[in-house]
């Protein structure tokens, strides 16, 4: 990139019009991230002080269950008037659920407070890309991705130790409440962006989106059940699930999404296989390293880190480099999670090299921080219905983590031992990411 072109990108962003909705949408995007990052460390404190062990997972099920209805209207919300009524709404939603949750003396409660947090998060993460799409110019895109990375990867650092150490000395409750102020502030930097926004292009409404929004988070919440119940019955339901499933995504996604047609639905395609493949390889690499090798749970953590630094480095790298080919840069990033995990197969049996978990996750990470950055370009540059396929792209991203999250629960329950059962997995994840390197080509407009 050419000073030149770095000075207009950073007056794009940075300059004095710009600067508040930079800093609002990357602290927006932030609080999502260490508040998903946190709760994890701080819900065994929950779990122990209002529910019994058999429950924990609903807390989470809960939220990505209405995380779904809320990408979804709010894509539908954000075609039809706008991203200023979601960006208006979304943050409000999220912070009564914090309220909720950070005030719950029941379980109930807690699971309440979730579902608001959940129905927040999903209608803002797409506003975002809307308001993207608006105020920015195409060629300072990628820079605005590489910020947005950003926000996902310091709470992935700093998240967990910071929740567990505001669990330990004051309180659980503190981890929800702790962030209320921020939601304020992050609202209000980004209202004066959103107040003067032109209405967008007309579009024909879709019909039968939300009750297909409404199905899909139905669907997600059983096969997330049936991940943790791998029987006869949660055979059935996960079949029952499915059926759910695949006719409320038709209505969800573009069509084509599951043949990967060139255009957005290779994007949106490409978005479910890169989650699946990076997210779930990230949930079950402590374990691995735990279970198997018996390192420490903060041992097992630094891969995590070190993928974390590659996701951040490459995603920087990315935004200042606007002419390369995003596609290109796409099927970069799919060979770096592709090797990234194949490479952990020589850390998976009982036999293998640990240490070796650090520089794979590191090249997995780099490719991370090319393919999604790419992706997140790629979406605006195809799409003609930036709400919808925002949505289409943020629930391939939640469906293939239930997915794979919960084929990995199966095979740890049915499989003799985490070493084979993992190593099944990870054959399964490089498969993903060998079928984004293929797709990539059909990413472009």
């Amino acid at each position: 990139m050419h000073g030149d072109t770095v000075s207009v990108v950073r007056e794009d962003l940075f300059g004095r019009s710009r600067r508040s909705v930079t800093v609002g949408i990357v602290l927006l995007i932030s609080l999502i991230a260490f508040e998903q990052m946190g709760v994890g460390t701080a819900m065994p404190a929950v779990v122990a002080e209002l529910a019994r062990v058999e429950d924990y997972a609903w807390p989470f099920v809960a939220f990505i269950v209405t995380m779904v209805v809320g990408t979804v209207l709010g894509g539908r919300v954000s075609d039809a008037r706008g991203p200023r009524p979601a960006l208006l709404a979304a943050p409000a939603v999220f912070g009564l659920g914090l309220l909720v949750a950070g005030t719950a003396g029941t379980f109930a409660q807690l699971l309440a407070g979730r579902m608001l947090q959940g129905l927040g998060a999903g209608a803002q993460a797409v506003a975002v890309y809307v308001l993207v799409a608006q105020v920015y110019a195409p060629r300072s895109r990628p820079a605005v991705f590489a910020l947005i990375s950003s926000a996902w990867v310091l709470p992935s650092l700093v998240g967990p130790p910071v929740a567990g150490v505001v669990t330990e000395h004051l309180s659980w409750h503190w981890v929800f409440l702790g962030l209320l102020p921020l939601v304020a502030v992050a609202a209000l930097l980004v209202l004066p962006a959103v107040r003067n926004l032109s209405p967008p292009e007309p579009t024909v409404p879709r019909r039968g989106v939300v009750p297909a929004a409404f199905a899909a988070a139905v669907g997600v919440a059983a096969l997330s059940w049936a991940g943790s119940h791998p029987d006869v019955r949660g055979g059935l339901v996960a079949l029952a699930a499915v059926a759910v499933l695949v006719p409320a995504l038709r209505r969800l996604v573009p069509p084509g999404t599951f043949r990967a047609r060139r255009g957005i639905a290779a994007v949106v395609a490409g978005r479910g296989l890169i989650a699946g493949a990076f997210f779930t390889t990230t949930a079950f690499l402590p374990l691995l390293l735990t279970a198997v090798h018996g390192w420490s749970l903060t041992a097992a953590g630094l891969p995590l880190i070190a993928g974390s630094l590659g996701w951040s480095a490459a995603s920087a790298w990315q935004g200042r480099h606007p002419d390369l080919p995003r596609p290109m840069l796409l099927r970069i990033g799919m060979c770096g999670i592709a090797v990234g995990a194949a490479g952990l197969l020589l850390v998976a049996p009982s036999w293998g090299l640990a240490w070796l978990a650090l520089p794979f996750w590191l090249v997995a990470g780099l490719g991370m921080g090319l393919g999604f950055s790419s992706l997140s370009f790629l979406l605006l540059a195809a799409s003609t219905e930036v709400g919808y396929d925002s949505a289409a792209a943020q629930l391939t991203d939640q469906l293939a983590q239930a997915t794979f999250v919960g084929l990995g629960g199966t095979l740890l329950a049915l499989l003799a031992g985490p070493a084979v059962a993992l190593s099944v997995l990870l054959v399964v994840l490089v498969g993903l990411a060998v079928v984004g390197v293929a797709i990539a080509p059909r990413t472009a407009a």
